[in-house]
């Protein structure tokens, strides 16, 4: 794994942090957290995409931010558990790994062929 798709990794990571924060924020610390994880989350995503194609990394990006929210909601807000749900994200994270293992990266700039 290489330093862009770590990028789209950490780009989720702060997906699932913002979209929490839509969710719950309540005043301007939360607010400026919730802003700040947008930030960072779509600065990783956008320079992420200049080097592993657009689609993929957009597709990757959603599914695993769907697969951490799923998950955050349940150990951290007390959603109930639903096995249909948790079909359904097992399912997509499928293919977001199903994505990732038939994508070929871009070298880099400046690294040789």
């Amino acid at each position: 794994m290489n330093k862009h798709w770590i990028m789209v990794f950490v780009a989720a990571f702060f997906e699932v942090l913002w979209v929490i924060g839509l969710k719950h924020a309540g005043d301007a610390l939360t607010w400026t957290g919730t802003a700040i994880a947008i930030f960072i989350s779509f600065y990783l995503l956008i320079r992420s995409g200049r080097y592993i194609p657009v689609g993929t990394v957009y597709a990757v990006f959603v599914g695993l931010g769907t697969a951490g929210t799923f998950f955050s909601e349940i150990l951290f807000f007390d959603q109930p558990f639903v096995w249909a749900k948790f079909f359904f994200v097992v399912f997509l994270l499928a293919g977001v790994v199903g994505l990732k293992l038939v994508t070929k990266d871009q070298p880099s700039e400046g690294a040789e062929a």
